[in-house]
């Protein structure tokens, strides 16, 4: 794994070190409640834009894979799309790598009791499929209006408000109607666990198929390295 720059700070890896210890037992909490309680996988949006064997959301052609698993309530994905979304698209728009996002939800509990986390996961799924050229400028607008955790988090209106900026009109009806919160809940148990880990978390991320230490990516600047 390519390292750090000298004299660069890593503060991605700084933040993921002091976070994990925090989300870890809510993570397993959540991962026993999901393995207990979810048994239809719902509806699967079918859309070209849509890997159908793993649901995640495929952008760009490269050989070389990039997946990235994200709950839009969660601080530290913003953080990883503020630092590292720019390389990330360049990576795509230069056809080195296929961009697999994964909208996942393991912070419902963090919006009071709204299912932020899966609505708008849901909500994700539903632009891809109304629109795959939409997804990203839609989980970019997301994140830039990020609300906080332990706040009720956006209502369906503001997201899809939202979907409207990008262009994703035709996918309000899908917002509204949660249409693939139970897909969310079935993909969000297959959420590989990062290495050192004790449970799924997020931001997790796996390059060219095999899953990464969030720790060793490497600082602004140099995320290319990665697939070198």
């Amino acid at each position: 794994m390519a390292q750090a720059a000298a004299g660069k700070t890593n503060w991605f890896a700084i933040w993921v070190s002091v976070a994990v210890v925090a989300v870890v037992a809510v993570v397993i909490a959540l991962v026993v409640w999901m393995n207990n309680s979810a048994t239809d996988p719902g509806t699967a949006p079918s859309s070209s834009g849509v890997n159908q064997t793993t649901g995640a959301i495929s952008v760009g052609t490269g050989e070389k894979t990039l997946d990235t698993y994200v709950d839009f309530m969660c601080p530290i994905c913003n953080t990883f799309e503020q630092t590292y979304g720019g390389e990330i698209l360049d990576l795509v728009n230069a056809g080195t790598i296929t961009l697999n996002i994964h909208p996942i939800s393991i912070l419902d509990r963090a919006s009071q009791g709204t299912q932020f986390s899966t609505r708008s996961a849901s909500a994700m799924y539903c632009v891809a499929e109304s629109d795959p050229k939409a997804a990203v400028p839609f989980m970019q607008a997301m994140f830039a209006k990020q609300p906080q955790e332990n706040s009720a988090g956006l209502t369906d209106e503001q997201i899809t408000d939202i979907a409207k900026s990008v262009g994703a009109d035709s996918a309000a009806s899908c917002i509204t109607a949660g249409t693939y919160k139970k897909f969310v809940t079935s993909m969000t148990e297959k959420t590989p666990i990062a290495p050192g880990a004790s449970g799924i978390g997020t931001p997790t991320i796996a390059v060219n198929g095999t899953v990464i230490d969030n720790k060793t990516i490497p600082a602004k600047g140099k995320f290319a390295s990665l697939f070198q």
